[in-house]
């Protein structure tokens, strides 16, 4: 009868089945998009995870296809899914149209961890791919993007049509859990495995890196706790480790013992093995300090908008309203505590007289050399997005060490951060002050560089007048400034944010390393964050990226080490990270302080990633470069940031000021010059050979003008995209034994050519400098390496004499104007045969044309002379170095087509003198970033910032 009965109850359900389709089936042919699931808990590599557009805010298109459905990220990137009912998984998948040939990445479908479909590497030139994945027995699904092997840069992927099939519960965005050290360590591992061969030479310590031997995350912290017993038995005041040392072989002992399969086990003697550790990381006699100062501060969302961005990342308006600066008490013990430090600090100067604080945001904290002063800058964060208020910026403020005597140093619409105290006293410090906007962005990024404050706020003085960004200076041993700069003369945005050396008043900036990098990839895109490690000639900094926060991996250099631009003089400390964007590593590491050239106190989060924004969460950590890593302190509800020994230190020297500016107790008052003296000592004395008989007989002066409008290509200066305005100062003579002595107006950025005898350039700089009034510069000659101080046997010829007044070059150079400098030319010699009537049809029209009809307002003969010109172009990156002879006039078809005669036409050398000078000045149209209708006109418009 049971069975009866069962078969009676099965054909009644199937006949319901027939005459009423089951929820299951009914549902089966429901569809979920995958825009309609929670982009925001995505993690995107650059900018942030975009639903129906792609992740440029464009739409989604793939090989000239539109797609109105789907999302557009970036690597690296990862989109955590909980599949519920669904049981397939589609798309078409590809990088995006608006990258055109450019990125390299593999898109990987991945169910309950393991690989279910993936594209294999894929360019911006490959045809988009089908993804069609069955998700039956699937829980967890990720959607995986990884750089392809050359950095993250144009990395811009569509996961276009994309949907999910669902019979049932419908598939949800899922928080990625957050993983143990257990887990942190087994995916550092992997991270290491294939790179030991290429890393091994870039490691400072060997240690750090995962060897074959390496079989889990027991054997790695064994070996590296074993490791770092031993280092610490070698160093001067050690305790004796005795006790901790025979624990270490009795749980090498118990690790032979303990099968890999036994999972549980393994993982209890990795807690055990950690704990260990961590008492023999505290036994460090470099501990001998009982506070750390620090900041609270969140890690910003992941769009440049929101602040994600090397630049903007300091702009006041971004800033989160939480956070303060802290005293970390007890740092080593089992109950360390965070103390704020400005709890109940009463202003005493300024708009904030008689109050505390509001809630705002906090920067990088500096401790005075005596430990009785700290600096530090602070910001209301009003929101205002891109209009600078006093409320909307970062300004800088000293507290006594016990909460005390609060004042405000610097207010205003500017923003004024990363302070620094001098050996004289002075505070050197990052501001907006100098003017300007940079070149590459389509919203405003003012530039800031270094400036110096008396320790009361009065006399601001501007250390340099660099026309891009710059950052987180600190003073080396030697009393020297280092700071990070961001160098892109006639070169791209993306080549050159590197470190930098100057005086503390500012004199002769050079560039320590990596300045002229011939590629992307392969080594630190952006270091920041530098300072001298105690005791040796190295430099700690973060390798960090352009298009995001200055965070990233941990990094030493040699600046004495020989510079191949690339990693010669760089060694990683942390190699488990590779280097954001120019690599695809990840923002885990920040703020270095180093204590030896092994030991750092930083901030450090394994789990960060740029799309969890605030809810990434840095802890303060005493890390090695064997590839230990000892949590101090961590705030569940915010960041910490800047962590430095809380204790007096030894003052560097103070280098002797050589000009009148950025003096304790401020400028002479009778006035300040307006020139300083420039000598150089042998111009052929230089990196790259000349041509053969070289002569050179003179130096140009060429001025960058800063950007005054904020746009990118807003206006166009000339045919060189996102590239500068610029003003030919002058000629100066150079001496027969190659030396040259001149005055210089100060306060300019400037650049140098080498010019022949015929006034054609032969060499050029793609970088500036500046002189400070009372200021005497000296360089060896062109391109003088960095480590070496001018010297010679006999004085130069120039330097017996009189310094040379510059001569000004013909009308239309300064500022330089295509209409005023060349179109004469044309006008009087060449337009008679070359205008739109011509009869030869090879004949191009050089005359000015109906301009108000071309967008950027170029003349007509400006544009169809592309071909014949001579400049620097690319946004992101240009040949990086200048071959002698080989650029400008010497390089363009123009001049050597006129120069050998063009059918019966000699130009007089006069006129022939002008085009040469517009074909080296890179074939600008405009000198001056406003009034661009009067420029073609043919009027002087100066430039608003000089």
């Amino acid at each position: 009868m049971r069975f009866r009965r069962d078969c009676i109850l099965l054909g009644i359900g199937a006949l319901l089945a027939l005459a009423c389709p089951s929820a299951r089936a009914g549902e089966a042919s429901q569809t979920v998009w995958l825009d309609e699931l929670d982009v925001k808990l995505s993690e995107c590599g650059w900018q942030t995870t975009q639903s129906r557009r792609s992740v440029a805010g464009n739409p989604l298109r793939l090989r000239g296809k539109t797609y109105a459905r789907g999302i557009g990220t970036h690597s690296p990137g990862r989109f955590a899914i909980d599949v519920g009912g669904a049981t397939r998984f589609s798309a078409i998948v590809g990088l995006d149209d608006e990258v055109g040939p450019s990125g390299r990445v593999e898109m990987i479908v991945m169910g309950d961890g393991k690989v279910l479909w993936t594209s294999g590497i894929i360019t911006g030139k490959d045809a988009a791919k089908e993804v069609s994945v069955d998700l039956k027995g699937v829980r967890k699904l990720d959607l995986v993007v990884t750089e392809g092997g050359n950095g993250y840069g144009n990395d811009h992927v569509d996961w276009a049509d994309a949907k999910f099939e669902v019979a049932g519960a419908a598939p949800k965005a899922a928080q990625p859990p957050a993983p143990g050290t257990f887990d942190i360590l087994a995916r550092q591992m992997g991270d290491l495995r294939g790179r030991l061969k290429a890393y091994l030479p870039q490691t400072f310590r060997p240690d750090a890196l995962v060897f074959p031997s390496d079989r889990d995350p027991v054997d790695v912290t064994l070996r590296r706790t074993e490791a770092l017993l031993a280092r610490l038995q070698e160093m001067p005041g050690t305790r004796r480790l005795a006790a901790e040392a025979a624990e270490l072989e009795r749980l090498k002992d118990e690790s032979r013992r303990t099968d890999l399969a036994r999972t549980d086990d393994r993982r209890a003697l990795f807690d055990k093995a950690s704990a260990l550790g961590r008492r023999i990381v505290l036994a460090n006699p470099l501990l001998n300090f009982d506070r750390i100062l620090f900041a609270k501060k969140h890690f910003l969302p992941g769009s440049e908008g929101q602040g994600n961005h090397m630049c903007d990342q300091y702009f006041g308006f971004h800033a989160l309203r939480e956070g303060g600066i802290f005293i970390l008490e007890n740092p080593f013990g089992d109950r360390p505590a965070a103390r704020d430090l400005l709890a109940g600090s009463v202003c005493e100067n300024g708009r904030f007289q008689g109050r505390t604080l509001p809630p705002g945001g906090y920067l990088s904290p500096d401790l005075s050399y005596d430990a009785k002063t700290i600096v530090f800058a602070y910001t209301e964060a009003e929101p205002t997005r891109y209009k600078w208020t006093e409320r909307s910026t970062y300004h800088l403020f000293k507290v006594n060490v016990d909460g005390s005597h609060l004042v405000q140093l610097t207010d205003g619409a500017w923003n004024d951060f990363h302070p620094c105290w001098l050996p004289n006293g002075r505070i050197c410090f990052i501001s907006e002050r100098r003017g300007g906007f940079g070149r590459c962005h389509g919203r405003p990024v003012p530039v800031y560089t270094l400036h110096s404050v008396n320790p009361d706020g009065t006399d601001i003085a501007c250390l340099s007048y660099h026309e891009s960004n710059e950052w987180s200076p600190s003073v080396d041993s030697s009393g020297m400034i280092v700071y990070t700069r961001w160098d892109y003369v006639d070169r791209g945005f993306n080549q050159a944010h590197h470190p930098w050396i100057t005086t503390p008043d500012g004199r002769d900036a050079r560039a320590i390393h990596g300045n002229f990098s011939p590629q992307h990839g392969g080594r630190p895109q952006f270091e920041i964050d530098i300072r001298q490690v105690p005791g040796s000639p190295l430099y700690a900094a973060t390798a960090a990226c352009h298009h995001g926060q200055a965070y990233g991996s941990l990094v030493v250099f040699d600046p004495s080490a020989p510079d191949d631009e690339m990693m010669r003089p760089v060694r990683r400390l942390t190699p488990e990270v590779q280097f954001p964007e120019s690599d695809g590593g990840r923002p885990v590491y920040a703020t270095a302080w180093p204590l030896s050239e092994e030991f750092y106190l930083c901030v450090y989060d394994p789990a960060a990633e740029v799309g969890r924004g605030p809810r990434n969460n840095f802890g303060i950590y005493l890390v090695d470069a064997l590839g230990n890593k000892t949590l101090l302190y961590r705030d569940p509800a915010i960041s910490c940031l800047s962590p430095r020994p809380f204790r007096p230190r030894e003052a560097p020297p103070v280098v002797p000021a050589g000009s009148l500016v950025g003096k304790p107790g401020g400028p002479p008052k009778e006035g300040l010059p307006k020139t300083a003296r420039v000598g150089v000592v042998n111009v052929y004395e230089g990196v790259l050979p000349w041509p053969a008989g070289t002569r050179i007989a003179a130096l140009r002066i060429m001025q960058v003008l800063p950007k005054s409008t904020p746009p990118a290509n807003g206006p166009r200066i000339g045919h060189g995209s996102q590239k500068s305005a610029r003003a030919v100062l002058g000629t100066v003579p150079v001496e027969a034994d190659g030396s040259a002595y001149f005055e210089m107006p100060v306060g300019k950025a400037v650049y140098f050519q080498a010019l022949d005898e015929k006034g054609l350039a032969v060499q050029s700089m793609r970088s500036d400098t500046y002189v400070h009034p009372g200021e005497t510069l000296m360089c060896q000659g062109c391109h003088q390496p960095r480590p070496r101080s001018p010297t010679t046997a006999t004085l130069p010829a120039a330097m017996r004499r009189t310094p040379s007044e510059i001569q000004p070059e013909a009308d239309g150079a300064n500022p330089l104007s295509f209409p005023r400098l060349v179109q004469p030319v044309f006008d009087k010699r060449c337009v008679s045969c070359h205008d739109k009537a011509a009869k030869d049809p090879k004949a191009i029209d050089l005359t000015a044309g109906d301009w108000q009809k071309n967008q950027n307002r170029w003349f007509t003969s400006y544009a169809n002379l592309k071909a014949y010109a001579f400049f620097w172009d690319g946004d992101a990156w240009t040949t990086p170095t200048t071959v002698p002879g080989k650029f400008g006039a010497r390089a363009s078809r123009l001049y050597t087509m006129l120069a050998a005669g063009h059918h019966d036409l000699k130009l007089p050398a006069d006129e022939l003198h002008r085009i040469a000078l517009w074909l080296d000045a890179n074939s600008d149209f405009f000198g001056s970033y406003e009034h661009t209708d009067a420029q073609a006109k043919g009027e002087v418009v100066r430039p608003t910032i000089e």
